[in-house]
């Protein structure tokens, strides 16, 4: 099957054109010229420019009898690209022991990768490889349309160990620049990653001399890879932050790696060892350094700040102590009292996250963002084929403004809910209705000064759910007659939100970045089966694809099962929440570049742009009742709110 670039439909493969936008399957415009140029092509005859979809490959070799550390390379010795040159008296990275004498094993010889013919190899390439080593080589993607099996969730038991820890960091950590894996496999001995290829991007190392490049940025930095090591921690890859090669910095100023290295098991990573690269990365600097950061590096090397608690806290101190008026800070005196505070400080918050230890409360995240602007708007419709509503949609808000002498603070409340109710007649209204009405009652009572935890929202769900089941029990109502609604629901409290939702109503987030997503999966039988491993045109093919299987109100709790999510919001974007009637037929996939992304400018009406959608869904669906919810968020760094 063949992907839609602009809709993502699923085409035949014989298809030149998309069945559901008409969108070319063969041709896509030359960014540079505005050429047509074939989508496996690599460059453009007009100009020259490089247009083809390109990866860059990993081939090791597979050894099942080797520990895990053994099995891939260590990363490389610490030192800077030739552009930078850094001493190197940098603690050394443990060495792997050799492998055992093996032949080496074969490299695939012909102008391809795989066997299928699609990854076309662009760079030279040895013809064997030995058991200890690696080659990496850039190849042409061409079938960029087609699922790779990364995407079709082959399983990870179908994919090569060396790419378990790229698909559990994707799946467990997906706002996190980590590396991208397009691709794996593994054929006779070799394994084979493809993973994005960043060799584009800027180093760390080269942009952090730069002159203009401010303290708090490079301070930010600091903080991403001290989130950056607590995600990698998880599937021990921490050693990926300690080579500078590796270390990136897209477009928005933010690190991301190129790929992973796995730790070694009796010598593990330590962020003794990253304080020791900071530490380096701050001598290496032709400008004056800040003091307080020099510090840091030099106490996390030393290891005065040995958990990464500790070091949040005393990143978040150093953030304080740089928003200080410059005159503060001026004298020898003035910043050695800084540093003493700021090392009293770590200690006494090391003893109190000791004292801590068991609570359940979440670590503080340091330098993340907050919440500057919220807006939001939500209407329905009858549609053109419905005699009645049986939508319901609700939005609570509450703000708190604030001016202070760093500018505005924003505080914000926001629940917001979205029932598509189901039933005939009244049923479905009434259903609806007193799922909104349950809900909002519910988290008047249990949410107070932060998010409710995933138990309490669990919790209401399941309220709402024995509301209608009881209405349903006292009405004796049976089969098709029992009433029912599907659920989305979306709470905001300043810069971080939950999502929870039942059944076919859907929440997505469109941004700059990334584009449009969506956050939920529908409970119905057809992504059911997608989920047991049947391809999607074989899954909805089945006449009762569309069916739902969670519901609130027709079944007892006891086949209830909502999904929860919780999100930090951590660029500027929109959610938006919608029923059924204007999500079906991928109407917001092909057309979010024309009614959702005008959403993400300031000036846009955004109570406009809902009607606009609703008159969308009207023209190409208007079968079912049609509900919206928009909510734009802006956001910053969190520099203003540093505790004192």
């Amino acid at each position: 099957m063949l992907a839609c670039p602009d809709c993502q439909f699923e085409n035949p493969d014989t298809h030149k054109f998309c069945q559901r936008c008409g969108a070319s399957l063969t041709e896509k415009i030359c960014e540079f010229c505005g050429a047509l140029v074939s989508f496996d092509a690599e460059y453009c005859l007009q100009c020259g420019a490089v247009t083809g979809t390109t990866w860059k490959a990993i081939l090791s070799v597979a050894a099942e009898e080797v520990a895990a550390e053994e099995m891939h390379p260590s990363a490389p010795a610490l030192e800077s690209p030739e552009s930078a040159p850094i001493a190197s008296n940098l603690p050394s990275l443990p060495e792997l022991p050799d492998l055992a004498e093996a032949a080496p094993v074969k490299l695939p010889a012909g102008k391809f990768l795989d066997v299928q013919a699609r990854y076309q190899i662009l760079d030279p390439m040895p013809q064997q490889i030995g058991q200890s080593a690696e080659v990496e080589v850039r190849v042409l993607d061409h079938q960029p349309l087609q699922p790779s099996r990364v995407m079709m969730n082959s399983g990870e038991a179908l994919l090569p160990p060396v790419a378990a820890p790229y698909v559990a960091l994707q799946e467990q950590f997906p706002l996190l620049p980590l590396p991208y894996l397009q691709d794996a496999w593994q054929q006779q001995d070799l394994q084979v990653i493809l993973l994005e290829d960043r060799s584009h991007l800027p180093l760390l190392v080269d942009l952090w001399p730069d002159e203009v490049m401010e303290p708090l940025q490079i301070l930010h930095w600091l903080h991403q890879m001290a989130e950056l090591w607590a995600a990698l921690e998880t599937q021990d890859c921490c050693r990926s932050l300690l080579d500078l090669s590796n270390l990136l910095v897209d477009e928005d100023h933010l690190i991301c790696l190129q790929r992973l290295y796995l730790d070694s098991a009796r010598q593990p990573a330590s962020l003794a060892q990253l304080g020791a690269l900071w530490q380096q990365l701050c001598e290496s600097s032709q400008r004056t350094q800040n003091a307080e950061i020099f510090q840091l590096a030099v106490d996390l090397e030393s290891g005065r700040i040995d958990s990464l608690d500790s070091l949040r806290n005393r990143v978040e101190a150093v953030a304080f102590a740089l928003q200080q008026p410059a005159t503060l800070r001026s004298t020898p005196e003035v910043r050695q009292e800084i540093t003493q505070d700021l090392r009293a400080e770590t200690h006494q918050d090391a003893a109190l996250d000791q004292d801590d230890e068991g609570s359940d409360d979440l670590p503080t995240v340091v330098l993340g963002m907050q919440l500057v602007s919220l807006e939001d708007a939500g209407q329905t419709d009858i549609g053109r084929q419905r005699s009645h509503n049986e939508d319901c949609f609700s939005l609570q808000i509450d703000l708190k403004k604030q001016e202070t002498p760093r500018g505005r603070v924003l505080q914000a409340k926001g629940l917001y809910i979205l029932c598509d109710g189901m039933g005939g007649h009244a049923g479905g209204e009434v259903a609806s209705a007193l799922a909104v009405e349950t809900l909002q009652q519910y988290f008047a009572e249990h949410w107070q000064d932060k998010l409710p935890s995933e138990e309490l929202i669990r919790d209401a769900i399941q309220q709402a759910n024995r509301a209608i089941f009881d209405q349903n029990q006292t009405n004796a109502s049976a089969g098709s007659g029992r009433m029912g609604t599907t659920l989305v629901l979306l709470m905001v409290q300043d810069a971080e939100a939950v999502i929870a939702h039942v059944g076919d109503s859907r929440l997505y987030r469109i941004s700059r970045r990334r584009g449009l997503q969506q956050l939920t999966t529908d409970h119905e039988v057809g992504q059911r089966e997608i989920q047991r491993g049947v391809e999607p045109a074989i899954a909805y093919a089945r006449p009762d694809a569309y069916q739902l299987t969670q519901a609130l109100g027709p079944r007892d709790e006891n086949f209830l099962s909502p999904d929860v999510k919780f999100l930090e919001l951590n660029e500027d974007g929109v959610l938006l929440l919608c029923s059924d009637g204007l999500s079906d037929n991928d109407l917001l996939e092909i057309h979010w570049q024309s009614h959702l992304e005008p959403m993400l400018n300031a000036s846009t009406n955004l109570e406009q742009s809902v009607r606009q959608l609703i008159d969308l869904a009207n023209q190409y669906n208007g079968h079912d009742n049609i509900t919206a919810i928009a909510v734009r968020l802006k956001v910053r760094p969190n520099l203003d709110q540093m505790p004192r």
